[in-house]
């Protein structure tokens, strides 16, 4: 064969085998065009109400749909839902951003336990709600007479997505989740021609850690100052929440003063005194004699560890001879187990109120949580509420819980892909210290359940009074309840009312 007809051959052999990889590259990238082309406009369902809040009757729009948030290009890259309460959208009115935790977590629980204007009634003592029809009643009590509020569902939780150029994993971190709802801050109060209002930030446990990232995202990339924040069960610094790392001295000291609470209402201590005086005991001895005996290690006099037994005892309830074998270091989950182990049940760790009778009485730790008992009826008369009173009638699935994949691919990490990171706990308490300097006028007020074993009252205090924080910035609320001490009902009025004064004070009202 002469050697142009090999060259031939070899042209018609190589174009053969390029043009079905080329096909397919150009039928993806059609594919990608169209969808992106594809993308329909915003879904949105608005419904009209009356209520009577604090004794204010008024008259609010819910709007419950998405705000599309863009890449630098305008490209629609996810679709926040949020359940819009608002008075009149003429006035300047403060408007308040809620979300809850996880990270993985709809707004349902703060939406239909705590500030929304229909609440689900469950056992206040902390039993067990059982199964439906559940009781569903309006919330005189939440704070829409002085604020507006969004409750919002991050990008994998209810029905928010990512749409368009963006992929659902693009979200799922730190520093994704903070960027993508203050993003959707800033195109709510565009959209919304709310630049000129108050605004307020409120979250629950990761949505704690979020707040903080979020304010300073706003004050850094948006130019906006908050005018207030609201920490429901804080979750900042996640040291002092850790308990389950062995050497993790920090964690024996946070958790003293809930196992102390929980001790205490369980009858397992003596609580013939003043419930208050005993908790502020709790949390000296932690900080003034515990911690620094475990700085000591093996150096501890016999004396001085005989003592500290005995007051590990007094203040939670379990045996000489059980703190003795954990070397004076209760793992607080395992303390959930120990606590009433004599008894056949485990306490709660969102809330330690509740007990769960348990098959296996000798296991390290509980093998559920008791206070998840409730999760049924939060998810159903959120389901009931947006079907009959909001007129949500969507075929997309409420992710409620979120997208299974979440969680296993959220990334901690609050560098770049590819960038090294040397392992530390998550922290975003320096983003709020920094806010805060930046921010004279801005206060944080926290509140804390004295039975929450996830985030402890005491953790929240070693958090906030550290990191350059001045201490009049803070302001310490606490509710005989547990994680979501709305579920306590005289909780629930108490940290309403306070959010209600808070705000007003931020208002200078």
């Amino acid at each position: 064969m002469k050697p142009l007809n090999n060259y031939l051959v070899c042209l018609s052999l190589f174009t053969a085998l390029l043009l079905p990889a080329t096909t397919q590259a150009q039928d993806a990238e059609a594919k990608q065009e169209t969808a992106e082309q594809s993308v329909p406009e915003p879904t949105n369902f608005r419904s009209e109400h009356k209520g009577t809040f604090n004794g204010t009757r008024l008259t609010y729009t819910v709007d419950a749909g998405e705000t599309y948030i863009r890449n630098n290009d305008g490209d629609p890259t996810a679709a926040i839902f949020s359940f819009d309460y608002v008075v009149d959208s003429k006035q300047n009115r403060p408007v308040t951003f809620i979300w809850n935790g996880g990270p993985g977590s709809s707004s349902n629980w703060l939406h239909m336990g705590g500030y929304g204007p229909k609440r689900i009634v469950v056992p206040s003592d902390a039993e067990n709600p059982g199964a439906a029809p559940y009781t569903l009643k309006d919330a005189p009590e939440t704070i829409l007479d002085v604020t507006d509020m969004v409750f919002v569902d991050p990008v994998g939780t209810g029905f928010s997505r990512a749409i368009g150029k963006g992929k659902k994993e693009d979200f799922w971190g730190l520093t994704e989740d903070a960027n993508s709802m203050a993003a959707f801050i800033a195109e709510w109060l565009t959209e919304n021609n709310r630049w000129n209002s108050p605004v307020f930030l409120l979250g629950e446990s990761f949505g704690t850690t979020r707040a903080a990232a979020v304010a300073k995202v706003l004050l850094d990339d948006y130019v906006i100052n908050v005018n207030g924040i609201v920490f429901v069960s804080q979750a900042l610094d996640y040291q002092g929440s850790t308990p389950y790392v062995d050497d993790n001295i920090i964690s024996y000291i946070t958790y003293v003063p809930t196992m102390a609470a929980t001790a205490w209402y369980h009858g397992k201590v003596d609580n013939s005194g003043d419930f208050e005086t005993f908790i502020q005991q709790s949390r000296d001895f932690a900080s003034q004699e515990l911690l620094p005996a475990l700085f000591q290690g093996n150096l501890l006099s016999a004396e001085k560890r005989a003592r500290l037994v005995s007051q590990l005892q007094r203040f939670t309830g379990l045996s000489k001879e059980y703190i003795e074998q954990v070397d004076l270091r209760i793992n607080a989950f395992r303390f959930a187990k120990e606590l009433r182990r004599d008894d056949g049940v485990a306490v709660g760790l969102l809330d330690s109120r509740y007990i769960n009778d348990e098959r296996d009485d000798v296991a390290a730790r509980p093998e559920a949580d008791a206070a998840r008992s409730i999760s049924p009826a939060y998810k159903a008369s959120l389901m009931h509420y947006m079907r009959n009173d909001l007129g949500i009638n969507w075929n997309r699935k409420y992710l409620n819980p979120s997208d299974p994949e979440l969680s296993g691919k959220w990334r901690w990490s609050p560098l770049p892909e590819g960038r090294s990171w040397e392992p530390h706990y998550v922290n975003t308490a320096p983003d709020l210290a920094s806010v805060l300097r930046s921010n004279p006028a801005l206060k944080v007020m926290v509140g804390s359940g004295y039975y929450d074993l996830i985030t402890p009252f005491f953790d929240a205090e070693y958090t906030l009074n550290r990191h350059g924080i001045a201490k009049d910035d803070i302001i310490y609320r606490y509710y005989h309840g547990g994680h979501m001490m709305y579920v306590h009902e005289p909780a629930r009025q108490a940290l309403l009312k306070d959010t209600r004064e808070f705000i007003r004070s931020q208002l200078g009202k």
